[in-house]
């Protein structure tokens, strides 16, 4: 359904900034614009009853409909970057997982030559090796290091400069790994760690910008101690990740975070694993046997990743009766599109790109826009 120009008509527009409104809206050569000459060929849609979010952004998944980022063939990141566009993920962070190197530098290798007319792959977010065996989750313990300077800049060659966010355990960090990722313009998050409230302070103030999953493998809050997960919240520099499909968090998690952290620092991720959009069973996650039902788990129960979509995650939000409508566009979007720096996209104005999700009132997907191009119909 590709086509050079579209219009939304009398479509409401929901943006970070300001309230919703209802408008006509115009799409040209990949960018949203003020209106069209009276000879262009432009295709319709009847918007009356839609609502327009910027694409959502998911900046951290590694796999959906079978393939999985470790996979480390150009068919794994095609399935991926279909499969996001059904549920209005414009753009993607690719995320590895804890392996052995010869893995790792596969698949950073094998991501440096993808590109796709779905999804945008916009980087990769390396998840681990450098975390914390006492917090591993679902990272493989076999394969953990320490938070190593010199294999990260081996990665980031390898990998052409794609690397943009990378999850360590700052705790663990004693040398000058977080200003050098930040010499280098990439994120720095604490994830699978054991730091305490003040360790991760310290690491705030050298430069790390996020945290992994907020709660999920984080040593926990104690009055004496508010440890990873207290300072996060209490923290007004920190972005939080948030998988919010109250399993990893539960819906009271959900919220508690959403009202100490608000929306200017919170982004919905779905850390999805392969079996995002297939059947229950068993699949492979870093080697290591999952058992898919209502959620993923290792044979010992522990949570493997998840089979989250984005707009199931905006849906949840929403139901908690307590997220305005920009609120909703800051957390899946526009928050993840200022962190990683991406000029004109996060927001639905004249002259961005045309990166945009068209949802009905039950925020259900009806079509996915990217580069102004319908690459995905209900």
């Amino acid at each position: 359904m590709n086509t050079l120009s579209i219009v939304l008509k009398n479509i409401t527009i929901w943006n970070p900034n300001e309230e919703p409104k209802r408008v006509d809206l115009y799409i040209k050569n990949g960018k949203i614009v003020h209106r069209f000459l009276a000879n262009d060929r432009t295709w319709s849609i009847n918007g009356e009853s839609f609502i327009a979010m910027p694409g959502f952004v998911d900046l951290h998944i590694h796999g959906a409909m079978g393939g999985d980022v470790m996979d480390a063939t150009q068919e794994a990141l095609q399935t991926i970057s279909e499969a996001l566009v059904k549920e209005g993920t414009t753009a993607f962070l690719a995320t590895t997982m804890t392996q052995s190197p010869e893995n790792i530098e596969k698949a950073l290798l094998n991501a440096t030559t993808f590109t796709s007319s779905y999804s945008q792959m916009i980087g990769i977010h390396l998840e681990g090796p450098f975390v914390n065996k006492l917090r591993a989750g679902a990272q493989p313990a076999q394969y953990i290091q320490n938070p190593n300077i010199e294999i990260f800049l081996k990665w980031v060659k390898v990998s052409k400069n794609l690397i943009k966010y990378v999850t360590i355990a700052p705790e663990l960090v004693y040398d000058h790994f977080i200003e050098e990722a930040n010499r280098l313009e990439i994120i720095v998050s604490a994830g699978h760690t054991d730091a305490t409230s003040i360790q991760l302070k310290q690491a705030q103030q050298k430069g790390l910008q996020s945290v992994t999953h907020l709660y999920n493998q984080m040593k926990p809050f104690h009055h004496r101690e508010i440890g990873a997960i207290g300072e996060a919240l209490l923290n007004d520099e920190l972005y939080c990740e948030l998988i919010a499909d109250f399993v990893h968090s539960s819906n009271e998690a959900v919220r508690f975070a959403f009202k100490n952290k608000g929306a200017d620092r919170l982004l919905l991720i779905t850390d999805a694993m392969r079996a995002k959009g297939l059947s229950a069973g068993k699949y492979d996650l870093g080697g290591q046997q999952v058992t898919v039902d209502e959620d993923a788990r290792l044979e010992d129960g522990t949570l493997a990743g998840s089979i989250l979509k984005m707009n199931i995650a905006v849906k949840n939000m929403a139901l908690l009766g307590i997220c305005s409508p920009q609120d909703l566009v800051k957390m899946s979007s526009y928050n993840a599109n200022r962190l990683l720096k991406r000029e004109g996209y996060g927001e639905i104005q004249i002259g961005n790109h045309a990166d945009i999700v068209i949802l009905d009132e039950q925020l259900n997907v009806l079509y996915t826009i990217v580069s102004g191009e319908v690459v995905y119909q209900a």
